[in-house]
């Protein structure tokens, strides 16, 4: 069979049986039926609207994807909350509160049954350093942040690996301080290049994380490694009070109210840079997300001039399908 060089300079490899999990754009010759294939793309990502929340809130943080999910804290009018509730895929069940009522917090967990709430606000000019661990029943106080903030971004990993980043502290307002958390305690690591806060983050662990949108810079997206933050590709729009979900190489963006005063605006990161997917189903902005680009979630937010500006909804992102063609080779 003669060599052929595709588009990226790839060999098209020759098979017996069609591989495993072929990804996108991928071709191969199937040896077995003398014929060639590529999968492609056949259908897009795309948004649908889940089970509605039982309290309206802003500035609330959220944990797991669309079939089972946490969400706890934000403003819920006339004030703040320390209200959670627990969701199953369909419907959204009221749990045990948290035990300081707060907004903006950081989080990080797998789904409702573990997760973390860090920091937040909890009275004019003031944050808590207070952080809660969920059991699953249960929330229960643990050791501190080293620097009490709200509205920053975190890296959604395990319970035993967490990341927060950014923020508004008061002293003076926004901050690029970013903290580890191994289980135990909250350590200072290296610092954000841009000081933010309203940004949104994505991560698996300590290890790896993205940063991106903000009230600073708010197209701009760094990359932590472990070690360091590095400016990386800018989001296509700018992006104030989004949302975000996945990992450091593939995520999710969404919401926010720059450059409209909110937005149904989704990009999805592959590692080198965003694309423009398919839109959220409502406006959202101060909202919170979790999950990965398979299996997404946003929860609650406002959306800007509404009455009520403050939202129940849940929408919950379905990731693209793809199918295999058999290209005839008579």
């Amino acid at each position: 069979m003669a060599t052929y060089l595709g588009t990226n300079g790839s060999r098209i490899q020759n098979y017996t049986t069609d591989p495993d999990n072929p990804n996108a754009g991928e071709v191969w010759y199937n040896a077995t039926d003398n014929v060639l294939k590529f999968q492609f793309t056949s259908t897009a990502g795309s948004w649908a609207t889940g089970g509605s929340l039982n309290n309206r809130v802003n500035g609330n943080a959220a944990v797991g994807n669309s079939s089972n999910s946490l969400s706890f804290a934000g403003a819920n009018p006339p004030g703040y909350t320390n209200k959670t509730e627990s969701y199953n895929g369909t419907n959204w069940t009221e749990v045990n509160n948290l035990n300081t009522t707060r907004y903006g917090p950081f989080r990080t967990g797998p789904d409702n049954t573990s997760a973390l709430c860090a920091s937040g606000f909890i009275s004019p000019s003031t944050n808590t350093s207070n952080v809660e661990q969920w059991n699953g029943s249960n929330w229960t106080e643990v050791n501190n942040v080293n620097t009490s903030r709200q509205r920053g971004g975190s890296a959604n990993g395990p319970l035993t690996s967490g990341l927060i980043f950014g923020g508004y502290d008061y002293s003076p307002s926004y901050t690029n301080k970013t903290e580890i958390w191994n289980g135990t305690n909250w350590t200072e690591t290296n610092d954000l290049n841009a000081a933010k806060y309203n940004m949104a983050g994505a991560g698996a662990s300590s290890t790896n994380a993205l940063c991106f949108g903000g009230n600073t810079n708010p197209n701009g997206t760094e990359l932590w490694n472990g070690t360091n933050w590095t400016e990386v590709n800018n989001l296509n729009n700018n992006r104030n009070g989004n949302s975000g979900s996945g990992i450091a190489t593939a995520a999710l963006s969404f919401g926010g109210d720059l450059p409209s005063p909110q937005s149904k605006n989704t990009e999805q990161w592959n590692g080198t840079n965003w694309t423009e997917v398919n839109d959220l189903v409502t406006f959202s902005t101060n909202g919170s997300g979790s999950g990965t680009t398979v299996n997404s979630i946003s929860v609650g937010g406002s959306i800007v001039g509404a009455s009520p500006e403050y939202q129940t909804t849940t929408q919950e992102w379905t990731s693209p399908s793809t199918s295999t063609k058999t290209i005839s080779t008579d």
